[in-house]
């Protein structure tokens, strides 16, 4: 039987195998490693938990992925003949793809940092404070959204580079920073972070937050399909 055009794409992606099935996950390795010699070094005090931020390496890589999704695979693909719709679906389904299986391993991760008592030294890896912190399911769907999440918003920046080459990805880039910096400034002349740490404490819970991501999600799909079908290179 004939695969279908999306799952050709995937498999075009996967003929990079490094990118797509090794880098994430030794970065996550590597961060792992590396959180577990500095707290090995380092006094363990009066807590259960030693939270550290080696993951999100993990998903840092994953956006540097997306984005050479497109940066770099599109213009061959469409060489072939590929369409940009059935590339566009066929990148996403295998975000999607990884990104489960990435979600599941952080969700083991946590069974298995809770039985061994976070690694013998009290170290939550795969936790992180109310955004991964609850079941393992809620957890498993929230790391899986957050990949999606940054794969494609990757992907987004490749498609603004290969149409508006480096000035326009910096351009793309600086507008985004400086709506936060904006953002950040009215907050504080507003005394307003009080509120803001109050609401996500205690109005919001952690499945709330996915929610939000998934729809940023969908929005970020729209907005990477439109782009892409504009696309010239």
């Amino acid at each position: 039987m004939r695969p279908t055009p999306i799952v050709t794409v995937a498999r075009y992606l996967l003929l990079d195998r490094f990118t797509y099935l090794v880098l994430p996950w030794a970065w996550a390795a590597f961060a792992f490693i590396l959180d577990v010699v500095v707290l090995r070094l380092t006094p363990a005090g009066h807590t259960d938990h030693r939270w550290v931020g080696g993951l999100a390496a993990a998903f840092l890589v994953v956006f540097v992925v997306g984005a050479q999704s497109v940066a770099r695979a599109l213009p061959f693909a469409l060489t072939l003949g590929v369409s940009r719709r059935t590339y566009f679906l066929g990148a996403t389904s295998l975000a999607l793809a990884l990104a489960m299986c990435f979600g599941l391993v952080v969700a083991v991760g946590q069974i298995l940092e809770g039985a061994t008592g976070g690694w013998g030294i009290h170290m939550a890896y795969f936790r992180i404070p109310y955004l991964l912190d609850g079941p393992w399911y809620l957890s498993w769907l929230t790391a899986t959204t957050a990949f999606v999440l940054l794969f494609v918003y990757g992907m987004w920046y490749g498609l603004i580079y290969r149409r508006a080459g480096l000035p326009g990805t910096a351009l793309f880039g600086a507008t985004q920073l400086g709506v936060l910096a904006l953002a950040a400034i009215i907050a504080t002349w507003v005394h307003g972070w009080t509120g803001i740490g109050h609401f996500f404490a205690t109005a919001i819970t952690a499945s709330d937050v996915t929610g939000v991501l998934a729809a940023v999600v969908a929005a970020m799909l729209a907005g990477g399909f439109a782009t892409i079908r504009r696309l010239t290179v």
